[in-house]
């Protein structure tokens, strides 16, 4: 199938989906209004093989040091599939099915599926990535840049984290956990039970993002949009939380947006 953008409709809300542009949802409308910041780079993208900036862009794979590229000096951020050109396996009118062909710059061959589902009143990501040759460490990640303003009051985020990791000057966490401090944020928080936030447009909307993983950075620091995400681990995960994928055991995560109008939304 084509690598052409796919509309998805449940209710009245509305999803593009955008193989070509690095699997990413470009856009998530509800009621007509868009969520989702606008622009190439921008909508919800998925992180993965690894999530957030890697250290000078090196990780131990195994005995050997791997050397990813530094597209953000000094480090390497948001993994490789966001740039690349994702196939479409399947669609319907509420769901698509992607998948990715791990290539170079990343050393191992290995599949991403992506499952976007659509109802009424909530979107679920899902992801696995699988090897059927060498094992190596990976982490899955969502990037979403929700819209800070629909028209009417600036966004609210609530979420009640365990502790937060501790930013070093370098962006990356030094391996200290603190108590949760104020934003603005560009900073992990740990969430054992579970990812949960609520991010609420007074008397508009209210979206909850939760996921099963415990990991989740928000960064907001943009004038434009706030960014929830979930991950299977912190940033430089590979280093310091590596996960292995492995010919019998892949990695596997989701995460849901579930929404409720509020006022004359």
């Amino acid at each position: 199938m084509s690598d052409e953008d796919i509309t998805l409709t449940a209710g009245d809300a509305e999803v593009t989906v955008q193989p070509g542009n690095g699997g990413r949802v470009g856009g998530l409308r509800i009621g007509g209004v868009e969520l989702l910041r606008q622009g190439e780079r921008f909508g919800c993208f998925p992180m993965v093989p690894w999530c957030g900036r890697i250290r000078d862009g090196r990780f131990l794979d195994g005995a050997q040091v791997r050397q990813m590229p530094l597209n953000a000096p000094p480090h390497a951020i948001h993994g490789t599939v966001r740039d690349g050109v994702w196939r479409t396996a399947r669609t319907s009118t509420d769901e698509a099915v992607l998948t990715y062909e791990l290539v170079d710059p990343w050393p191992h061959p290995g599949r991403v599926t992506q499952i976007v589902a659509l109802t009424g009143d909530a979107l679920t990501l899902s992801m696995s990535v699988e090897t059927y040759e060498s094992s190596f460490p990976a982490q899955i990640g969502w990037h979403p840049w929700f819209n800070r303003n629909l028209g009417g009051e600036d966004v609210r985020l609530d979420f009640d984290p365990a502790w937060q990791e501790e930013r070093g000057e370098d962006h990356l966490p030094t391996g200290n956990r603190l108590d949760p401090k104020p934003g603005p944020w560009d900073d992990c928080f740990g969430m054992p039970g579970g990812v949960e936030a609520t991010l609420t447009w007074p008397g508009q909307l209210e979206l909850k993002v939760t996921s099963r993983e415990e990991w989740v950075v928000v960064y907001d620091e943009q004038r434009e949009a706030v960014c929830v995400e979930p991950q299977t681990g912190p940033p430089d995960g590979l280093n310091t939380l590596p996960h292995l994928v492995t010919p019998l055991e892949p990695l596997e995560a989701s995460t849901t947006w579930s929404w409720r109008r509020l006022g004359s939304f």
